[in-house]
């Protein structure tokens, strides 16, 4: 089997984020990073392409692929923040909340917002609570 091309990266998540052009970009990767802190109750680490991820869970789909990945994860990206969701939770329950969250954008399971300050915080947060608890359920994964 290949080796995985996405895992934890050598670079601290403070210096990465200190390396940050858009001082409100920092600020704002700052929020994540604490709320994601206090969601997961899980230091922040760098993974491959410029992630921060806190946690850590084992998949196996049924197709014979595994890895490794955050349970709860985000990067600062220029056009967008991008914030990893599961794509395996409650569809309908994060509809629900997305049409309360404020201006976003929603891939198959990334959720990418221009700005924090356009969206409600506790929403959010709730949306990332979910997603980690979906990350969690192995029936998630068949």
């Amino acid at each position: 089997m290949a080796e995985a091309k996405f895992k934890p990266a050598e670079t601290s998540v403070g210096e990465f984020l200190t390396a940050l052009d858009d001082p409100r970009r920092r600020a704002e990767s700052k929020t994540l990073v604490e709320m994601m802190t206090r969601i997961t109750g899980q230091k922040p680490r760098l993974w491959a392409y410029g992630i921060v991820g806190f946690g850590e869970y084992h998949y196996k789909y049924a197709s014979g692929r595994e890895g490794d990945s955050p349970l709860a994860a985000f990067s600062p990206r220029k056009a967008d923040l991008s914030i990893y969701l599961s794509a395996h939770d409650d569809v309908d329950e994060r509809d629900a909340l997305l049409a309360r969250l404020g201006k976003h954008r929603m891939g198959k399971g990334c959720l990418y917002v221009k700005r924090l300050d356009q969206v409600d915080l506790a929403v959010l947060e709730q949306l990332v609570r979910n997603a980690m608890r979906a990350a969690t359920a192995p029936e998630s994964y068949k």
